[in-house]
């Protein structure tokens, strides 16, 4: 009885017994001290960070360039802020207190008996926060909202505080896309 050919070993090639497993070697803790803590990646130096922020920069600037193309704010007026560093902080704070004074405004005007004083003082307060941040089309809107001032007419308010609304949602989502931005461009570190 003879096995197959794959099954025969080749004399001239060497023998593979299984006799003794190879020594285990026995080593003690000191020889191998714990290897330092893994650090996050350094974010100054990090260059997949770097392009990350250039790109985020190039999408800041073209997003900036809209919002000054389409009159959403004043360039000469914003572009001073982000030169002084305080332009994310002021866009909050607009945001934040134009929507109260628009959700005051709204409250009085659902009013049986409208405080005309009342919202004209309101309207006036947005106008100068709208300044704030060089939003030139909410500002002309409020001026239009005030023109329904001096006729004490309630249904030229409603009709135009819907375009001021309106305009201070626009203004608002625009801000929102370049906080966002420079958020994003801050997380990729203070040299990026």
């Amino acid at each position: 009885h003879s096995l197959p050919n794959a099954y025969v070993r080749d004399p001239r090639e060497p023998s593979y017994t299984t006799s003794a497993p190879p020594p285990v070697l026995v080593h003690s803790a000191a020889e191998f001290p714990p290897s330092p803590p893994l650090s996050p990646p350094d974010r100054r130096t990090s260059p997949r960070l770097s392009m990350a922020a250039a790109a985020l920069r190039v999408q800041l600037n073209a997003h900036m360039a809209g919002m000054y193309t389409e009159g959403v704010v004043d360039e000469d007026t914003f572009e001073a802020l982000r030169e002084d560093g305080s332009a994310v902080e002021v866009a909050r704070l607009f945001i934040n207190d134009a929507y109260e004074i628009v959700d005051d405004i709204d409250t009085l005007m659902e009013q049986p008996e409208v405080d005309f004083d009342e919202v004209e003082a309101l309207t006036q307060q947005l106008m100068r926060c709208t300044s704030s941040v060089g939003a030139q089309q909410v500002n002309l809107a409020c001026m239009h909202f005030s023109n329904f001032y001096a006729i004490k007419y309630k249904g030229g308010w409603l009709v135009s505080l819907a375009l001021v609304r309106n305009e201070f949602f626009i203004v608002r989502h625009e801000l929102e896309v370049m906080i966002k931005l420079e958020e994003q461009i801050a997380a990729c570190g203070p040299n990026s």
